[in-house]
């Protein structure tokens, strides 16, 4: 999966472009409705009042040294500027897809492959070629010798290495049955070496992060094969192997199945190996799949009870397990890890049926115990779709869809990493469409990947950058759900707070320079282009430019991850009567920018806040955070050595920094954590790190990464029970004492459970109204769950999944597809 972290996919037959910069950790991209306030928020937004809507309010500060200056004015007299540095490059061949693998950091590498296949019975016919550039994209060098021609797969045929090691594989398609062929460079593509694989691979080549040398693939025929020298030699280090996942500190996970076939689901075991196959330890049994997010490693178990399955979570590689608190699912159900860090979970659990959506939860730090975040979160089952969406410019901030009563689709967003979701505030300069039922109160809706599945003309998801503070560029609607009519552009500055509608239509676009300038160019597919259009201020105002007398028709853009880069290059193709050829557009924006920025070019920004002069606005998560960022009137270049300046103060704590803790919840319209009628006096027990423990709580816990200080503590104390406890389920040899069972044991014990006789009633009500030793607490939801799924009192079974950018191939009676 590390090997697609820059690799760029255009398709022609039909013309499309798509981009998928697949991080090793991160994830983008989901839905819901709910019974407590956020969550309440959203089940009524129909019935919102104006004074409703005002809490949500959040001024656009321009950030401008005149707040009334005109920034279109800034820019002036870059046609000629532009026109001198727009490099246009011609591909002739009749290649059908051309994909894209930028190498490297900085370097200016890009590798363009294009292929011309054409199926021929049970045969696949075809050529490559190889194309090289050193300048961001402004012309190409043709280095198809450099793979002796070879037919490259288009499908996982190009491994990048991670971080900037320069190092590139190439998987190619070769005629027999022996093996495959791969291609290696370590010198960022300049040269290539072949090796012929023993195995034909059924996977990309997974690079282990921490060492760019160690290889795995996975066969057609399921062994697990390892090189530890990039390749030139290879080992089969297992067999009947699954699924193959890196972790951290070299250790390598996998499923696999003693009997011989992955279908056997449910029967699989998960085995690692920190030693590169030298050693390879068994961590669990009953496997139905597993996932890894942040510090968790998760295993998804069969429970013994017809079809049910349930979640364990370990944080230290798989020694030692803890049971997820979380309801069971069914076969025809799925869990998905929705976004994951070193510090919690966003766990989907799917409804039972095939409703299209379910509920968000969100763990503590240990990731065992789950809070309710989010209910009619929407997930399709159909199709695997999310529109789940992790902003990366702004801390804790997150975006997603729920499918309401009506079986229209919202969307709702949390500033406070799944504590609370409210509607996006209406743009100040868009009117409501269609589907609102009052013409002055509505909210911003976004398109993300339901959208594209559901045929919309949609042409991009969502899209924000971790060093462009605060900046957020989506296709949307604006009324009281989504709309089917065609979406506009809307921008946001601030993290998702405030929105302005920034673009009519559909639009491809890109963040260059940090933020300092955004890429937009309209969507079109029936007509060809010849204009692309930028901003230097955040979006508010975009500029026109020329790029070609000849038009093309449009397929993408292609710009350098990290969004640092000032190179963009557009994407398409020409015909004539008897062919189609590509080309791209490169446009080179450095000059535009004619000066480097300077400390007056920035100004302070208090995120999370209307009023930077308000000693208590902005403390979110426990602590405040303000930036430098750009004035949006200067036109200057960041550079790509710009790093993002901020300066943390921490908060007294408020209710605002904790989740309800275990047996508490939130009535609608109010913030205080309340006892569930159902656990009123009952003790809550769990089972943790195989001791037994007791939970006293006022009803609240910290949200974990929250960096309050001082302020409101909510008493929160737990009780080492003294007994021991553990979970059968990964292992029945777990649970053996490894002490003789002689009739004089049978004989104490039998004493032992005389003498306790007299408190058996009180263990009788314990057991099933607490759940026994495993993850006794429950909330009223899973209570529903666990009787409608017609088991046990305290049995709660999970999965897991991490979800990335966006997931090919879904199965409705599988995790699998949901682990990343």
């Amino acid at each position: 999966m590390g090997g697609l972290q820059h690799c760029v996919l255009l398709f022609l037959l039909p013309i499309a472009f798509g981009i998928d910069f697949q991080e090793l950790k991160s994830s983008q991209n989901g839905h819901a409705v709910h019974e407590r306030v956020p969550l309440s928020a959203i089940r009524h937004i129909k019935e919102r009042s104006v004074a409703d809507l005002s809490l949500l309010k959040h001024k656009i500060d321009k950030r401008s040294t005149d707040p009334r200056g005109d920034t279109c004015n800034a820019l002036q007299g870059y046609e000629s500027k532009l026109s001198n540095n727009t490099h246009s490059y011609t591909f002739n061949d009749l290649s059908g897809s051309v994909s894209l693998a930028w190498v490297g950091d900085g370097t200016g590498v890009l590798l363009a492959l294009t292929t011309f296949q054409v199926p021929l019975f049970l045969l696949r016919l075809g050529q490559s070629k190889l194309y090289r550039s050193e300048n961001y994209g402004k012309s190409f060098t043709d280095v198809t010798d450099l793979i002796n021609n070879t037919l490259i797969r288009t499908d996982f045929g190009i491994a990048i290495g991670p971080d900037n090691s320069g190092k590139v594989i190439l998987t190619g398609d070769v005629s027999g049955d022996k093996g495959s062929r791969i291609f290696r460079s370590m010198d960022f593509g300049n040269s290539f070496t072949h090796t012929d694989l023993p195995f034909h691979p059924s996977m990309q080549i997974m690079y282990n992060p921490s060492d760019s040398n160690i290889l795995v693939s996975i066969s057609i025929t399921n062994d697990l094969w390892l090189s530890v020298d990039f390749g030139e030699n290879w080992k089969k280090i297992h067999e009947t192997v699954c699924v193959a996942k890196w972790g951290m500190d070299n250790t390598l996970f996998f499923t696999a199945n003693l009997n011989g076939s992955c279908y056997d689901r449910g029967m699989l075991v998960l085995r690692k190996t920190a030693d590169y196959g030298t050693t390879i330890k068994t961590i669990g049994e009953k496997i139905y799949s597993f996932g890894i997010g942040g510090r968790f490693l998760f295993a998804s178990v069969m429970s013994g009870e017809g079809t049910l399955r349930r979640i364990h979570v370990s944080v230290d590689r798989g020694e030692a397990w803890n049971m997820a608190q979380l309801p069971p699912v069914g076969h025809e159900q799925f869990y998905s890890i929705l976004a994951a860090n070193d510090e919690m979970v966003f766990m989907h659990v799917d409804e039972p049926g095939d409703t299209g959506f379910g509920t968000i939860y969100v763990s503590d730090d240990r990731g065992t115990v789950y809070s309710k975040s989010l209910e009619r979160h929407l997930y399709t089952a159909t199709g695997g779709d999310t529109d789940f969406t992790n902003v990366t410019s702004l801390r804790g901030v997150f975006m997603t869809s729920v499918l309401a009563e009506d079986d229209s689709v919202q969307t709702v967003v949390s500033f406070d990493q799944g504590g609370e979701w409210v509607p996006l505030q209406k743009p100040e300069n868009s009117q409501c469409d269609s589907t609102a039922k009052d013409k002055e109160i509505c909210s911003l809706h976004i398109h993300a990947s339901y959208s594209t599945t559901m045929k919309l003309n949609v042409p991009m998801l969502p899209l924000s950058e971790p060093n462009a503070v605060g900046l957020i560029l989506a296709h949307g609607s604006v009324g009281d759900a989504i709309s089917v009519m065609t979406p506009d552009v809307y921008v946001s500055d601030d993290g998702g707070y405030s929105w302005l509608k920034a673009l009519e239509g559909p639009h491809h676009y890109a963040i260059l320079d940090s933020g300092g300038l955004l890429i937009a160019v309209e969507h079109n597919p029936y007509k060809p282009i010849s204009k692309v259009k930028f901003s230097t201020d955040e979006g508010q105002c975009w500029h026109e430019y020329t790029f070609t007398q000849d038009p093309i028709y449009f397929t993408g853009l292609a710009s350098e991850p990290g969004a640092r880069s000032m190179n963009v290059s557009i994407w398409g193709y020409r015909e004539n009567i008897f062919s189609q050829y590509w080309v791209s557009v490169t446009i080179d924006f450095r000059e535009l920018l004619t000066r480097d920025c300077v400390d007056s070019d920035y100004v302070q920004w208090l995120a999370h806040s209307d009023d930077i002069s308000d000693p208590n606005d902005g403390c979110m998560l426990g602590f405040k955070e303000r930036f430098l960022r750009l004035r949006k009137d200067s036109v200057c270049w960041n550079g790509r050595d710009y790093e993002v300046t901020k300066e943390p103060t921490p908060c007294p704590c408020t209710l605002d920094d904790f989740l309800c803790d275990f047996g508490y919840y939130r009535k609608e319209n109010s913030s205080i954590c309340e006892e569930q009628p159902d656990l009123k006096g009952h003790i809550l027990e769990f089972c943790i790190h195989g001791k037994e423990e007791q939970l006293q709580t006022s009803g609240y816990r910290k949200i974990p990464g929250d960096k309050c200080e001082g302020g409101m503590e909510p008493e929160r104390k737990v009780i080492d029970l003294k007994q021991r406890c553990i979970s059968n389920l990964l292992d029945p040899q777990l649970l053996k004492d490894g002490r003789p069972a002689g009739s004089a044991a049978i004989i104490v014990s039998v004493v032992i459970i005389l003498m306790i006789s007299v408190v058996a009633g009180v263990l009788f009500v314990k057991k099933y109204v607490c759940g026994g030793r495993f993850l006794v607490h429950r909330y009223s939801v899973l209570q529903h769950n666990v009787e409608a799924n017609g088991i046990e009192a305290g049995d709660e079974p999970l999965d897991t999944s991490v979800t990335a950018h966006g997931r090919n191939g879904f199965h409705d009676d599988s995790d699998e597809d949901l682990l990343e």
